[in-house]
């Protein structure tokens, strides 16, 4: 059994698209309906028994420390109110994990972001979640989609994919590979392309924000170059690995809001209200 304890929050990020309301409140913090983006992301790890939880953050993002924290006052204002019971999910929270917080210190793609988080991980496979992504499920989260099928490959990544339309692609990592036998929805990843032109892409099947990876992924970001930005991206790293036959892809079941836009932010919040 390939127990993921740990989960992986990159959160480090400016959230320069949703100037100018980012300078004082972390994208993270946006609210769905009553909650904040990072607590659908945390609550995605906690629905697959994952407790342990490694935020990468930045000193802008306190926001973020102080939601998961006790609030005293709030608590005894509300005690004994209809109101009380609104901070149920978010207490649950607090009583059942265990936060762990490092900064990155520059935003260097990311790859770096996850390299960040080595220290703390260990040596281990561990679970990385992109709150931008949110996604819906009438039954297993995404996560735990992921978790059933990295048990039957314990040495393999596990990235999570859907098919987007093809005028898309160029906003995407794309993978290039082969159905598993007897599958309809697992691949074998024999490249990945990050942000190809339509003409390049070798497929629609684009990579959203949920990867299961495992202790090498280090390995192999400590190998990778920086892009032509500068930035150190998971998708060269998990190149590395799939030559050598180490990387699945999953097309998971339900869907996914990319509320990194303001336009799916707003999609989001006009659907989750019908939920």
């Amino acid at each position: 059994m390939n127990k993921i304890r740990k989960c992986l929050f990159p959160v480090a990020g400016y959230g320069t698209r949703f100037l100018p309301v980012t300078k004082s409140i972390p994208k993270e913090m946006l609210p769905i309906g009553s909650k904040p983006l990072i607590q659908y992301a945390v609550e995605e790890a906690l629905s697959c028994d994952i407790s342990d939880i490694v935020m990468i953050t930045s000193k802008y993002k306190g926001a973020i420390r102080a939601h998961f924290e006790p609030h005293h006052e709030i608590e005894d204002n509300v005690r004994g109110s209809e109101k009380e019971k609104l901070l149920d999910g978010i207490n649950v929270i607090i009583d059942t994990c265990e936060f762990s917080y490092v900064e990155q210190q520059e935003m260097l793609g990311l790859g770096h972001a996850i390299y960040c988080g080595v220290s703390v991980i260990g040596d281990e496979s561990f679970a990385v979640i992109l709150p931008d992504d949110l996604c819906h499920n009438e039954g297993d989260s995404v996560l735990i989609q992921m978790n059933a099928v990295s048990q039957n490959y314990p040495h393999c990544c596990v990235v999570a994919i859907e098919e987007v339309p093809k005028g898309e692609v160029g906003k995407y990592g794309v993978i290039e590979g082969e159905l598993v036998l007897d599958s309809e929805d697992t691949y074998l990843v024999k490249n990945m392309v990050e942000k190809p032109n339509i003409t390049e892409a070798p497929s629609n099947l684009a990579i959203i924000g949920r990867y299961i990876l495992t202790k090498e992924i280090f390995d192999a970001l400590r190998a990778t170059s920086p892009d032509k930005n500068g930035e150190i991206q998971i998708t060269d790293a998990l190149n590395s690995l799939a030559a050598q036959g180490k990387v699945i892809a999953y097309k998971f079941k339900g869907k996914r809001y990319d509320c990194g836009s303001p336009k799916g932010l707003l999609k989001a919040v006009n659907e989750f209200s019908e939920f």
